[in-house]
């Protein structure tokens, strides 16, 4: 269960955070489009060297500040402000985000290396460090999770190996999902506002789960 629980906990965060179209799995999609697939896996296995570090790092983070109680309840209340003014601009403020079919609105000039090319682009994605740190103490606080090498490792090959599901659906699939994808972007911000809406309120419980 050590090895278990962490690990697909992992998987399941990778395939909730990367999912929604984002610069990684969507200029994957095109390197398939204009180079094949082989080029696209190339990039996607440069990225997922970055996405573990990444992660790794982000649990090393979760480590010392779960140390910290008072860090992680000052982290909760803040999360709980960001998460219930992300809810509102989302369900009531933002406006619809236009679809992306158009296959140029991602350029790629250089096809010397598609590895170093998804190495760079994951490494100017700061997203992904406090996104784990934030699933590590969660998962933490309920015990699903405990700061051993056998459980971080475990959580970090969840994440890459869920990374790499969503990519590869991304580079296989893709001419298959661009309607799914339309359909998630028109529904974006409702879809976000709930989540966070959702996040947001499992966050008031445990923030007043400690003061009473």
């Amino acid at each position: 269960m050590t090895f278990i629980i962490p690990f697909f906990s992992g998987f399941l965060a990778a395939i909730v955070g990367i999912f929604p179209p984002g610069l990684i799995n969507m200029t994957a999609a095109k390197v398939s489009v204009t180079d094949g697939r082989r080029r696209a896996l190339v990039f996607v296995f440069g990225a997922l060297i970055v996405i573990f570090i990444q992660t790794y790092i982000s649990v090393l983070f979760a480590q010392y500040i779960n140390k910290n109680i008072e860090i992680v309840i000052l982290l909760r209340e803040i999360g709980l402000a960001i998460f219930t003014l992300l809810s509102l601009y989302f369900l009531f403020f933002a406006k619809e985000p236009k679809p992306i079919l158009n296959k140029n609105k991602i350029q790629l000039k250089s096809k010397r290396s598609r590895f170093f090319m998804g190495m760079l682009i994951s490494a100017i994605n700061f997203f992904p460090i406090p996104y784990y740190v934030l699933v590590s103490i969660t998962l933490a606080s309920y015990n699903f999770f405990t700061f051993n090498n056998l459980s971080i490792y475990s959580l970090v090959t969840g994440v890459v190996i869920g990374s790499f599901s969503v990519f590869y659906c991304y580079v296989v699939f893709f001419e298959k999902l661009k309607t799914k994808t339309d359909y998630f972007i028109k529904n974006m911000n409702s879809i976000i506002g709930i989540i966070t809406g959702i996040v947001a309120i499992i966050t008031l419980i445990n923030v007043l789960d400690y003061y009473y």
